[in-house]
């Protein structure tokens, strides 16, 4: 998720004045706008940007390793998902999203053939796979819009006490689909099939929850309870979609079914 390293404006060199036009960064520890992340002098020195607000280093994580970077996201760090959404330059959110769904379709499709039998010819099977992959992929879709839908809405009814600023939905869905990373864990939980595997995936769903439930919270800088209000929002919603799906008696092999086969 994070990218490490140097970034930010390369100014004049020298001691010069500030940096003019529009704030672009953020502050991780006080989430207060900066011009700058650091100011580029003679010879490679270079100086990290101390905040004015809170007097901190504006990005301490300019300097550290993406893999640091990385760890510290798992472990939800407000700071290193500030770093990722408004210090670094990311385009990855589709593909990500993308690779995400694949994974969650192939899932579903594995736990669909396991626990399924065919005595049709192998043609009519290799079809009926195929097209039971695409299925599962565009249920696994609709599922996630549904979630997001359900954020989105809770968010737009209470953006008075969201944020004093204007919510920024653009922001908050590159940040919720960068958040869903923990989706890329189901395929070796499903490699490495162990008699936990129900619970893994289950853990797994949690913490793809909490690192979205972070996501919000610092995207559009709003406390713990709106976040966790929106979150339930739209799991509430991607679980009534779910409800749907099942009502039409499709197999739709969701976390959130209320009633599914655990026979791995």
């Amino acid at each position: 998720m994070g990218t490490g390293g140097r970034s930010g404006p390369r100014p004049a060199k020298g001691a010069g004045g500030a940096v003019s036009g529009p704030c672009r960064y953020r502050c991780i520890e006080c989430n207060e706008e900066a011009q700058e992340l650091y100011r580029d002098y003679r010879h490679g020195v270079l100086k990290i940007t101390i905040c004015k607000s809170c007097q901190k280093p504006v990005d301490k994580y300019i300097e550290y390793d993406p893999v640091i970077i990385l760890i510290n996201a798992i472990l939800c760090k407000a700071q290193a998902y500030r770093h990722i959404l408004f210090n670094t330059k990311i385009n990855i959110h589709g593909k990500l999203c993308m690779f995400c769904l694949l994974c969650e379709a192939y899932l579903r499709w594995w736990q669909l053939q396991d626990s399924t039998q065919n005595t049709a010819p192998d043609d009519l099977i290799r079809y009926a796979k195929e097209w039971d992959f695409y299925r599962m992929f565009a249920i696994a879709s609709l599922e996630q819009t549904a979630f997001f839908i359900g954020i989105f809405t809770f968010l737009w009814a209470e953006r008075p006490r969201t944020t004093k600023r204007k919510p920024h939905f653009i922001l908050l869905l590159k940040a919720l689909l960068l958040s869903s990373y923990g989706k890329l864990l189901l395929i070796p939980a499903v490699i490495w099939e162990h008699d936990y595997t129900p619970l893994c995936l289950k853990l797994i769903k949690v913490f793809v929850l909490t690192s979205n439930f972070q996501a919000v919270r610092v995207a559009l800088s709003i406390n713990r309870k709106l976040s966790l209000l929106a979150i339930l929002s739209g799991l509430l919603l991607e679980s009534s979609t779910v409800c749907l799906f099942q009502r039409l008696e499709w197999d739709v092999g969701s976390d959130c079914a209320i009633y599914k086969s655990q026979d791995f």
